[in-house]
């Protein structure tokens, strides 16, 4: 998440087929797309998460759905194999991540920040590998437990939350996003974003960064742009996107594709990563997501009706199995834990220094 935060490959097909069809997709062609070939993913039984078995799903040429989270149930976030919650709270942020800011209900997730009501939170943060100071809001991160993810496409339908109850016009700030996101701080700083931000009705800012063995975010390490939604990201749900690819990625809205990056500075995300959608509030500075802070008012709201996972063909180790542990590697395992009540043990050691450890409650 900016601005804290945020294998060259072998494969037998030919890069000039595979990427020619990759390009210029738009959302309403792949709508129509081979209405055999969704069918057989869905009978198949190959897509993890949960789908639903009615529905027909978009498919892309050079990618095969393999998970689908359709909200329509709520999930429990202590024991999905798959997800979690996060116990974090960024260093410029005004808000405390807990689980109770994690909502399922009328067939959506909803992530809402607010003033703490009066949860109790320990000093010690699983996620920040260290302690975070107190917060005066609370709100909430849906997370993948594992770095799983690479090389894909990852959709969500989301709508931004409105800066003051019932009037999506007001401007604030506010960052509601989808991004993927390995150990900041730590070994490797690897993300990619679509953020979201208050500062507009209309307001997305897309983002990449990579570095190794980098605590904190310098420009050097990214490559940020602004782009907007057609309409208010507040008053509707629009569809936001991106493929990562090991020579590009391409950010999409509604289909359509809004920005390419190629490497070069800052290079490709190279490693896997976390799925991981939030709400956050910038501190009292408001350097990003919006200089209007004054005119928040809470609680506030994001509402996310679905994430897809399309796993790129050419891909030939992430994810595992069945979204199991099974293909990743101590790298992949280095203080990755979530949260203190997730069951993974926080392996390796940070400035000669294991990791803090908070009890589950």
């Amino acid at each position: 998440m900016a601005p804290q935060m945020l294998a060259t490959m072998l494969v037998a097909v030919s890069w000039s087929t595979v990427l020619g069809q990759l390009r210029g997709l738009s959302a309403h062609t792949n709508e129509t797309n081979s209405t055999e070939q969704r069918a057989l993913g869905l009978a198949s039984g190959h897509i993890s998460g949960h789908p639903d078995p009615s529905k027909q799903y978009p498919s892309y040429p050079g990618f095969t759905l393999a998970l689908v989270e359709e909200f329509d149930s709520p999930l429990d976030l202590d024991s999905d194999p798959i997800w979690t919650w996060s116990d974090g709270g960024l260093f410029e942020g005004d808000v405390r991540f807990v689980k109770q800011q994690i909502r399922f209900e009328d067939g959506k997730m909803k992530i809402t920040a607010t003033k703490n009501p009066g949860y109790s939170t320990q000093a010690c943060s699983h996620a920040e590998v260290g302690t975070v100071d107190h917060k005066p809001l609370v709100s909430g991160e849906f997370r993948s437990r594992r770095n799983i993810f690479r090389y894909g496409r990852y959709e969500v339908r989301m709508k931004a939350p409105d800066v003051q109850p019932g009037n999506p016009d007001v401007d604030g700030n506010f960052v509601a996003t989808m991004f993927i996101f390995r150990d900041a701080k730590f070994r490797h700083w690897r993300e990619i974003d679509i953020e979201v931000t208050g500062d507009s009705p209309n307001s997305v800012t897309t983002n990449v960064l990579r570095a190794d063995n980098t605590e904190f975010w310098r420009p050097q390490i990214a490559s940020v742009r602004e782009t907007n939604v057609q309409g208010n990201a507040r008053a509707e749900f629009h569809t936001y996107g991106f493929e990562w690819l090991p020579d590009r990625i391409t950010w999409y809205i509604d289909g359509v594709p809004v920005r390419s990056h190629y490497g070069g500075n800052p290079p490709i995300p190279d490693k896997s990563a976390k799925v991981m959608m939030n709400l956050w509030i910038f501190g009292p500075k408001a350097n990003f997501g919006g200089r209007q802070i004054d005119n928040n008012r809470y609680p506030m709201t994001s509402e996310y009706d679905w994430f897809r996972f399309y796993k790129w063909d050419g891909e030939t180790t992430y994810p595992c199995q069945s979204f199991s542990t099974s293909c990743l590697s101590s790298d992949d395992r280095y203080l990755d834990g979530n949260n203190p009540c997730d069951g993974q043990p926080m392996l390796g050691s940070w400035k000669g220094q294991g990791a803090c450890s908070a009890s589950c409650r």
